[in-house]
């Protein structure tokens, strides 16, 4: 976050310093898709949708975590936008049994209310509200193999600031800039047998996943006004998650001793980066190609995400 501040104020200065007699970029010469994953602190217009959906892969060295996920967002009102973020995924396992299938993650409810919105010639950016809901629809206990665990069991809570600001370069070119910080807060989930924890097939109890602290920075450079630019920061914080219960492999005959079990995950924080191409064949179509890297970190498996994306407003 200080940081995302830091290079809040070294555009702003650049900007004032920069030569006047250049020729500045208009805002409507600049179309974007977005990048690939900070979210923009603007709403749409009362009536108005936006569609996007991701197609992605999670690539570790254990296995390749195909999915799709898509923003369908509507304007309610001008500063109130709301709606869904639809999930899907498929695991195949490296040495191991894969998905047995298709199946649905966590979904997530949105709502989004806009505080501010940037003008041209003054500091204050675009500044909004931001809540997520996740509704727990993805399969994540009694599982036949771990593979098919998609989802956490547990009603999450995001709430999150976003912002977002235009510097134009020394050239002219228009340079587009968010910032993102969200912290989640999640209930419990009931376990029974194989499950997204780890369990296993004799299990019976709870787990509390938990909290999460996000940061996220973007930057976009419209090369063109068609072709931009676009490069993601973040940083992301887990809090160790609890799991606790008994293992009873014979639950029927109630004179052999239930076997307690408790554990907790490490506190986990990694660093990423995402790389991107945006191109837009009209103000209101467009299509996003990036790849996020986690390098790794405090208890992070390494990962690379390659990503497309489609963007329409309507």
């Amino acid at each position: 976050m200080g940081l995302a501040g830091v290079l809040f104020a070294l555009l702003a200065s650049g900007v004032a310093a920069q030569d006047t007699a250049t020729a500045r970029q208009s805002r409507d010469d600049a179309w974007w898709t977005g990048p690939m994953l900070a979210n923009s602190a603007e709403t749409l217009p009362r009536g108005h949708v936006l569609v996007e959906p991701y197609v992605y892969d999670v690539m570790t060295d254990g296995a390749d975590n195909f999915g799709s996920r898509a923003y369908v967002l509507y304007g309610l009102t001008d500063n109130l936008t709301v709606g869904a973020i639809p999930i899907i995924g498929y695991t195949a396992m490296h040495g191991g049994p894969n998905s047995s299938g298709i199946g649905a993650g966590d979904q997530i409810l949105q709502a989004q209310y806009r505080l501010t919105r940037f003008q041209e010639g003054s500091w204050l950016p675009t500044i909004a509200l931001q809540w997520q809901l996740g509704v727990p629809t993805g399969r994540y206990q009694r599982l036949a193999r771990a593979a098919d665990g998609m989802g956490s069991g547990a009603w999450a809570n995001t709430l999150g600031l976003n912002a977002q600001s235009y510097f134009w370069m020394p050239n002219g070119r228009i340079l587009r800039v968010r910032l993102n910080v969200t912290r989640t807060w999640s209930g419990h989930a009931d376990l029974v047998g194989v499950s997204s924890y780890g369990t296993g097939p004799a299990f019976r109890g709870k787990a509390y996943p938990g909290g999460n602290v996000y940061v996220g920075t973007s930057f976009e450079y419209s090369l063109s006004r068609r072709w931009v630019l676009a490069l993601d920061l973040t940083y992301s914080r887990n809090d160790p998650t609890r799991v606790r219960g008994v293992d009873d492999p014979l639950a029927s005959l109630p004179t052999v001793p239930r076997l307690p079990v408790q554990f907790a995950s490490p506190r986990s924080e990694a660093f990423g980066y995402a790389p991107a191409v945006e191109y837009s064949w009209t103000p209101n179509i467009g299509v996003l190609l990036g790849v996020r890297v986690i390098p790794g970190g405090h208890h992070v498996t390494r990962s690379v995400t390659p990503a497309i994306a489609i963007n329409y407003v309507h």
